[in-house]
């Protein structure tokens, strides 16, 4: 079972992005995408409940973060995951004109 969570923090500012929602979704056997669930980050940019997707079923997942910035209305992160991980954490720091993203621990 591998868990996801993710933080989210404004470069821009220097401070966490709150209230951001963030989707997990799951890609098929077929390419399709299956929207496990989803979330909004807390007041310190954090999602920390996002649903726990079924490896055995795939293991190339996507956030989807709804930024409604000025040039990036969202985000979207595809990655794939190794089952024997226990957790993964993909932070992103964001500011109006850009963003990063990398695996955290």
């Amino acid at each position: 079972m591998t868990s996801i969570s993710t933080h989210v923090l404004n470069t821009s500012t220097g401070r966490p992005a709150e209230g951001v929602p963030v989707e997990l979704a799951q890609r098929g056997a077929g390419g399709g995408w299956t929207v496990l669930g989803g979330s909004s980050t807390d007041a310190d940019g954090r999602c920390k409940d996002l649903p726990v997707p079924d490896t055995a079923a795939g293991t190339v997942l996507r956030l989807n973060f709804t930024t409604e910035g000025p040039f990036f209305p969202e985000v979207s992160i595809v990655f794939d995951v190794d089952p024997a991980q226990a957790h993964y954490h993909v932070p992103l720091l964001l500011n109006p004109y850009g963003y990063s993203v990398y695996r955290g621990s």
